[in-house]
């Protein structure tokens, strides 16, 4: 259970105290208040992954270089400076050794917002997005596989863009990517193999349908991945990039056979993106044995009456729960599920 939060030039924030309620928020305001920073803010403490930025720099206040994050939970608190392109990392004043040692025991998270519905029409890196934010909370060698791989990617491609590269070394790396990528690979079929009859539930419960949803993992090679990597060093030297490995990969998304994205209609697609996050919540409580914490991003005045009823039905009790929104005329004449707080109010600190 989150308990309380302080940031210092994180996004809008120059400052902020709040102490939060046990069983989540209900946070209303204005469109860019500040809202989804204050989850995002919450999400990155956790994990150390944000659901709006790829470059740590863009969490900091406009005109800033650094930010900070104290986040006090039933069980630690947790703070994080980033600081001169720098990111620290304390648990209980101590500082941690790397990664791994601060995400050990973070309570899972899962986020849902309205881009979701990207994970069956979009592009393949919305998916691997998807399955790396999952897997990096379910199972500690994916998180450690899966930074070891993209630290060699990252050295890889760059000597693949310098005309004074050798082969000897561009083998070293390949080496590297195949070590982790196999690890990668083989968790993340794992994965699928685990979320697919969530996602199936989750998805009959939402649609209150019994349509057949299957899902399939693509590699981008069916050969074995170090056999790969050498048959492409010419197209990757042509291209200077790495273009074979898990960096690349899929996966399918299906609904009675046929191809969601391409065929499924607006309502089926959206409900298989939100059964897609919802499985996370499944996963992670059995496989972790910790209800995850949900951030809910300003997506229930983007549903129909029928999938808001069943989303707010089928969000887990026991979580602590953070939804955004802009106003609650979707609520009709029900009871508000959480706590209501105004944004403004807890800027002010009097929330």
């Amino acid at each position: 259970m989150l308990r309380t939060l302080r940031l210092r030039h994180f996004r809008c924030y120059k400052a902020l105290n709040w102490e939060i309620p046990a069983e989540g928020a209900l946070l209303m305001g204005n469109n860019a208040e500040g809202k989804t920073s204050l989850m995002e803010s919450l999400c990155f403490a956790l994990t150390l992954h944000s659901p709006r930025a790829h470059k740590l720099d863009r969490l900091t206040m406009h005109e800033q270089n650094e930010f900070g994050i104290s986040l006090t939970t039933q069980e630690s608190t947790r703070r994080i400076t980033w600081q001169q392109r720098k990111l620290n990392l304390q648990i209980n004043g101590a500082p941690c050794k790397d990664y791994n040692d601060y995400l050990a025991d973070a309570p899972p998270v899962v986020w849902l917002g309205n881009g979701d519905i990207a994970l069956v029409t979009g592009g393949a890196d919305e998916r691997r997005s998807y399955l790396d934010f999952l897997g990096s909370q379910w199972h500690p060698a994916y998180r450690s596989a899966l930074r070891e791989y993209k630290k060699a990617l990252k050295s890889r491609n760059l000597l693949l863009r310098n005309p004074r590269r050798s082969a000897a070394t561009l083998r070293s790396y390949a080496a590297v990517l195949c070590r982790y990528g196999e690890i990668i690979v083989n968790l993340r079929r794992q994965l699928l193999a685990l979320l697919h009859p969530h996602i199936c539930d989750y998805h009959a419960r939402i649609s209150g349908g019994v349509e057949r949803v299957t899902i399939h993992y693509e590699p981008s090679t069916n050969l074995p991945l170090s056999q790969a990597i050498e048959q492409s060093i010419a197209n990757d030297e042509r291209l200077g990039y790495t273009t074979i490995g898990p960096h690349r990969d899929d996966f399918s998304l299906h609904i009675e056979g046929t191809p969601a994205a391409d065929f499924g209609s607006e309502g089926q697609q959206r409900t298989l993106a939100t059964a897609l996050i919802l499985a996370q919540a499944g996963l992670l409580l059995v496989e972790t044995g910790h209800s995850p914490i949900l951030f809910i991003d300003d997506i229930f005045g983007e549903l129909d009456p029928n999938r808001r009823k069943s989303l707010l039905e089928l969000l887990p009790s026991e979580s602590q729960i953070f939804i955004t929104t802009t106003h609650l005329d979707w609520l009709g004449s029900h009871t508000p599920p959480l706590p209501v707080i105004n944004i403004s109010d807890i800027r002010k600190g009097i929330a």
